[in-house]
């Protein structure tokens, strides 16, 4: 981002390429468009809500590019790629490379538009702020317009609170504004891919494996807002304090940001369950709460109050949905942690019931001997398991 004039506040610290492009005129030459011209297609489809509202188009994949003195064409970076959507993205590796990081306060500030060949977070820490963006759309209706016609510009703000983060995708044009008598403060990074030596890397291999992240990757955006819970700001802070150290492990640089991006994915995810159907929705955040509260003693009239619907209501489209009861679907997720601390760990057979929230002992020995045809003495020795000896070493 441009640095500010005059603001009253020093950047805390920085460390970032000289990148930044003057402010761009809504009529001058957009590389992402230019990119989707090349590629023979400049149609944007239907734009998909996002969190908060707000709306992202989605764009074609193209290259990295910088422009330099407002150039006709932009030119590729020594192999780097700026944005995250990338044809080749599940099929290539890619290593993540850091051109910023900084924390910035801002005060009563008003940015000019510029774009940067990156891809950019920006996380609120404190305070508010509005971020306008210049989008450049393509008519759906190609053949019968002129060529001034074929595409616009479309202006979008985002406001900003604490614990909210934009993505914003490389060369899409952006300002930040902060109005009069108010003050933020937040941490940016800004960020591009260059190829792996190696046939896979941490990312490759993370791709492949998180199905939320290779979700997110295939399907571009110029933007979009979310609301942390601090599991992304927590990251976020040590992936930067590590690229501050004097010599940063490039492997432990690579396995935060690979480690960013899934949990940006998750919770991109779990945002995109408003999206459901209602039923749907009420059928995933009742497995949620199951999956987070197994060890305690729950009624289904505590998994109805969860998410704020009838009993009765509840058990009838969970079937529906799930082909099993709520409650079967408990007790079958008790006996699969049950399976897992019998096999796994030296806990003793008459503590594991607690372990997974059933009050009576005798009741969890029915229930496992159902669940898996054996007692769970008898699974206990037939499994390979590693046990941990807690016991003082005289060595």
């Amino acid at each position: 981002m441009n640095k500010p004039k005059n603001d009253g506040s020093d950047i805390d610290h920085a460390k970032r390429n000289k990148h930044d492009n003057p402010a761009q005129s809504t009529k001058q030459h957009n590389p992402r468009l230019a990119a989707r011209k090349r590629n023979g297609n400049s149609a944007v489809p239907e734009m998909p809500e996002i969190s908060g509202g707000h709306t992202a188009s989605k764009s074609l994949f193209w290259k990295d590019d910088k422009v330099e003195n407002n150039a006709a064409d932009p030119v590729q970076l020594s192999g780097q790629v700026g944005t995250l959507y990338r044809g080749d993205i599940v099929s290539s590796s890619y290593r993540p490379h850091f051109q910023a990081y900084y924390y910035k306060q801002w005060t009563n500030y008003e940015m000019a538009y510029h774009h940067h060949p990156s891809t950019e977070i920006m996380y609120m820490i404190s305070g508010s702020c509005r971020i306008e963006l210049q989008i450049e759309r393509a008519s759906v209706y190609q053949q019968k317009c002129s060529p001034a016609e074929k595409s616009w510009i479309q202006s979008e703000s985002v406001y900003l609170h604490k614990g909210q983060f934009i993505v914003i995708d490389a060369s899409v044009p952006h300002r930040l504004i902060v109005p009069p008598d108010s003050t933020c403060r937040m941490l940016n990074i800004e960020f591009g891919l260059v190829s792996s030596s190696s046939d896979s890397s941490l990312l490759h291999d993370m791709i492949h494996e998180e199905k939320e992240l290779s979700a997110l990757l295939l399907e571009p955006k110029d933007y979009y807002v979310l609301s942390d819970p601090e599991e992304v700001y927590y990251t976020l802070k040590s992936l930067v304090l590590e690229l501050d150290q004097q010599r940063p492990s490039p492997m432990l640089g690579d396995l935060l940001f690979a480690q960013l991006l899934v949990r940006i994915a998750r919770l991109y995810a779990e945002t995109q369950l408003s999206s459901l159907p209602q039923s749907e929705s009420y059928v995933r955040r009742s497995i949620q709460f199951m999956h987070q509260n197994y060890d305690r003693s729950i009624r289904m009239d505590q998994i109805a109050a969860a998410v704020n619907v009838h009993p009765g209501y509840l058990h009838r489209i969970f079937k529906k949905h799930m082909q099993i009861t709520p409650t079967a679907y408990l007790n079958d997720l008790r006996m699969d942690k049950a399976m897992m601390l019998l096999s796994q760990t030296d806990i003793p057979i008459p503590e594991i019931a607690d372990y997974v929230g059933i009050a009576s002992r005798q009741y969890f020995h029915l229930l496992f001997k159902k669940h898996t045809g054996a007692t769970p003495a008898d699974y206990r020795n037939q499994s390979d398991r590693f046990v941990r000896d807690y016991a003082s070493s005289d060595d």
